[in-house]
């Protein structure tokens, strides 16, 4: 049964005539006539007996006019609620971020003291989900973006540091060059098992004979402090331990590249208010939480520097 016919139906009789409901939901007269009829055709009753005074229902047309009038309100109670929900930016989002983005944590935490009305559903995976199969509003990706069908908003960068711990530095001398890592044990972060990484340090390429890759960088990082490897982890994995002198950077003039943070989203979906607040408040802020992860590094080089 055809919605809007429904609604011309129960408006005609609201109304108390079809020229009556035409001007009521500023339709032609004979769109009101024609959808009703058609209505009546569909269902194979008459439901409106019509006269030069107006209409009248049939039997059968007031036990329809009963139903969805009914119906009728309820949906426009639940559009008007959804409304007021979007307003007030409540509901559920649901996000997908890579596993150890702990300046992501406090970012989401702080969104969620912004609007504590969202909820939020976190699934952290180093996979590339299916947002619209996982039921995925925004990801969180890092590194260059090839899917078309997504929208990718970029929303913040970093650059990987090297680290060793002081320990491992003093055993075996810190090396000046890219080449002279090939006297130290090195861990490389690798998404897959059969992966192999290559370090960007500047002008200079250099390939690990790596003792160990993982995808956990928290893995990476453990190994590091343990005094086993040199290893790369991201800035924010790496302040505290170099604030507090575990860890050192390693050829601190040789950079890695930068690594982008792309947001993504569908592209032939409408996005949310909910989405929308997300996407804004993390373009204005995530660079901030970022740019936190490299305080305490140069605060711990400068001091260096002056002593």
């Amino acid at each position: 049964m055809d919605l809007n016919s429904t609604r011309m139906f129960v408006g005609a009789v609201q109304a108390g005539s079809l020229s009556a409901a035409a001007a009521r939901l500023n339709l032609p007269l004979p769109t009101i006539s024609r959808r009703i009829r058609q209505l009546e055709q569909e269902l194979k009753v008459q439901l409106l007996e019509r006269s030069p005074k107006g209409i009248a229902l049939t039997d059968a047309g007031a036990r329809l006019y009963e139903h969805a009038s009914r119906g009728l309100e309820a949906l426009a109670e639940g559009a008007q609620a959804l409304r007021s929900d979007q307003a007030r930016l409540k509901g559920r989002l649901r996000l997908s971020i890579p596993p150890s983005m702990e300046p992501w944590w406090e970012l989401l935490g702080d969104f969620q003291q912004q609007f504590p009305d969202i909820r939020l559903s976190i699934f952290s995976t180093e996979r590339r989900v299916d947002l619209i199969q996982d039921g995925i509003d925004v990801a969180l990706r890092v590194g260059a973006i090839v899917d078309e069908s997504m929208v990718a908003s970029r929303v913040a960068s970093y650059r990987h540091v090297l680290v060793a711990s002081p320990t491992l530095l003093s055993r075996l001398g810190a090396p000046r060059t890219a080449d002279g890592l090939h006297r130290f044990p090195c861990a490389v972060w690798a998404p897959g098992a059969s992966a192999q990484s290559v370090w960007n340090l500047g002008e200079a390429v250099f390939a690990p004979d790596a003792v160990l890759s993982s995808n956990d960088p928290l893995h990476l990082r453990a190994c590091a402090l343990r005094g086993d490897v040199v290893t790369e982890l991201p800035p924010f994995l790496a302040r505290d331990a170099l604030a507090r002198g575990e860890l050192v950077r390693v050829l601190p003039r040789l950079q890695f590249p930068e690594v982008s943070l792309h947001l993504l989203y569908p592209s032939h979906r409408h996005p949310s208010s909910l989405v929308r607040a997300y996407l804004s408040y993390c373009r204005e802020r995530a660079e901030h939480y970022l740019q936190a992860a490299y305080s305490s590094d140069k605060a711990k080089r400068s001091g260096l520097a002056r002593s």
